[in-house]
Order: structure tokens, then C-alpha cells, then sequence
């Protein structure tokens, strides 16, 4: 799992970072809301943490920016403003959950987890679908243009992790994080080989072609001809 804490106190930082990674949960730091931004933008995280009081802008204001450009990260408030005001303006621009300073760190890494679990949660029936490809979560079944797709459980993970990050890029460290997981080896050419049937069974008999390589980074899902729509839920 890894999370992003926008915090412009470097003493706040390094506290919750090494508390946070002493759990097992890799942390991302910013100091502002342009970096937040930049950060959040640039690769997919499990949750948000963020402080309300910022140098150049309030996390109210960041968060906001990041649901309109449709990153849809859970995003928890770690901050010493307590008034109600606060927590309801923070929930109503589009945060998860809100935790008022002092807290205890066990509760901070208690509320990440279930923010985590909340988000890959599978409703019943729950689709997940990018130009004609379509994953269905609840059955473990994949389609394109209405046909199926024989895939390994292996292939399913990659190609799901795949479409929940539609048209930002991924890196092997990330897909070995998230689709692996610890213990395996990221410099061994297994994504790669996933990667190419992938392309195989998704890719090799339709024209548009959505699973391409990031030169010197790792591979992107999209759909080129439709102007990397984000992938619809339903």
C-alpha cells in the first residue's frame, strides 16, 4: 500500500511517515498543494492524507482540484482544526474521513486501512469498462466488444490494476507492489511477459489498441481515439 501526506511541518512529516512505514505502508511526502498535485497526478495512491493549513493553499482546495480533474483517491484530513465547520467543508469537497490533531497513530493507520479496503471493495455487479473493454469484478470475467477473454488470476490483477489507473502510466515497481506484491522481483522480465499476453488476448484483434509502453517507465492503459476517457463504474 502506498499513500500520499501533503504536510508543510517537517516535524509532523517525519513522525507520521516513519510510523506509517514502520506499518507496513509505504508514504509519499509534499510539502504543499503544487506538489500534492504534481504527486498525485503522477502515479496511483491507495489514500490521501492530507493537512488543511498549507503555504500555498488549504488541503480543502487541493482535494477539490484532484476530484475535478477525476482522481477519486480516498482522501483522510489530519488536522489541528477541530470545528465542526471544518470536518463538514473538508467532507463536502470530497474527503473520506477527517482526524483532528493530537490523535493516536494507531488510530491514523486503523482509518488508512479501511480507507484502503473501502475503495477495492467489489459491490455486487460492479463493472469497470474502458472504450469496449469490460471488467466484470464480482464474476472475475473480462470482455472486449462483447467477447470473452480467457485470462489467468494473475492477468485479471494486472489488467484490473491496469484499468483502475486508466490514462495515467504505471511502473514495474508499482505493478510489483500492487499485483505481485512483496518478495517478488521487479528487475525479472515476469511483468513484461504478462504484459505481451495481455496484449495478446486484449489488444492482438482489434484495431485500437489499448495497453502501451512508457519508454524507460513501465505501461499505460488507454484508449487513444477517445481522448483517454477515465473508466466508468457502475
Amino acid at each position: 500500500m502506498q499513500v500520499l501526506y501533503v504536510e508543510d511541518d517537517p516535524i509532523a512529516r517525519e513522525f507520521i511517515q516513519k510510523g506509517v512505514e514502520n506499518a507496513g505502508i509505504r508514504v509519499d511526502l509534499a510539502p504543499d498543494v503544487a506538489t500534492g498535485i504534481e504527486l498525485a497526478h503522477s502515479r496511483a495512491y491507495d489514500v490521501l492524507i492530507l493537512d488543511v493549513m498549507l503555504p500555498d493553499g488549504d488541503g480543502f482546495a487541493l482535494l477539490k482540484d484532484l476530484r475535478f480533474a477525476g482522481i477519486q483517491t480516498p482522501a483522510l484530513y489530519l488536522s489541528a482544526r477541530t470545528a465542526v465547520a471544518d470536518k463538514v467543508r473538508g467532507l463536502e469537497v470530497g474527503g473520506d474521513d477527517y482526524l483532528p490533531k493530537p490523535f493516536a497513530l494507531a488510530e491514523l493507520i486503523a482509518r488508512i486501512h479501511a480507507l484502503a479496503r473501502r475503495r477495492w471493495e467489489v459491490p455486487a455487479g460492479e463493472r469497470i469498462r474502458v472504450a469496449d473493454l469490460e471488467l466484470d469484478l464480482a464474476t472475475r470475467r473480462a470482455t472486449r466488444a462483447g467477447r470473452p477473454i480467457d485470462l489467468s488470476p494473475r492477468q485479471f490483477a494486472l489488467l484490473e490494476y491496469l484499468l483502475r489507473n486508466c490514462g495515467h502510466a504505471v511502473s514495474r515497481s508499482m505493478l510489483t507492489e500492487n499485483v505481485w506484491g512483496h518478495g517478488f522481483e521487479s528487475r525479472s522480465n515476469a511483468i513484461d511477459v504478462q504484459i505481451n499476453y495481455l496484449r495478446q488476448k486484449v489488444d492482438r484483434d482489434f484495431e485500437v489498441k489499448l495497453i502501451h509502453t512508457m519508454k524507460g517507465f513501465g505501461y499505460i492503459l488507454e484508449d487513444r481515439d477517445s481522448a483517454s476517457d477515465p473508466p466508468k463504474e457502475n
